[in-house]
């Protein structure tokens, strides 16, 4: 029961973190990167855009996942 319990957490994680990695990825799109970057359109300029959206991804990933657990605890209150 345990591996299953662990096993659904893993693909649920793995879901959110790449959808929330997308999430970010089109939310930088808005952000005006050429005011800091020489060149915003070059390897280098989305290669770093790309680090900051999985940067942010799994920070959002990690706090819904944590909510997640403490909800899940919350039964445990009056037991």
């Amino acid at each position: 029961m345990l591996e299953a319990t662990l096993g659904v957490n893993a693909i649920i994680s793995m879901l959110l973190s790449i959808f929330f990695i997308g999430v970010s990825w089109w939310a930088l799109q808005a952000f005006k990167f050429d005011l800091f970057i020489r060149n915003k359109n070059g390897t280098q300029a989305k290669l770093l855009q790309l680090i900051i959206a999985i940067v942010l991804g799994y920070g959002v990933t990690s706090f819904f996942m944590d909510y997640l657990k403490w909800s899940a605890l919350l039964k445990y209150i009056f037991y």
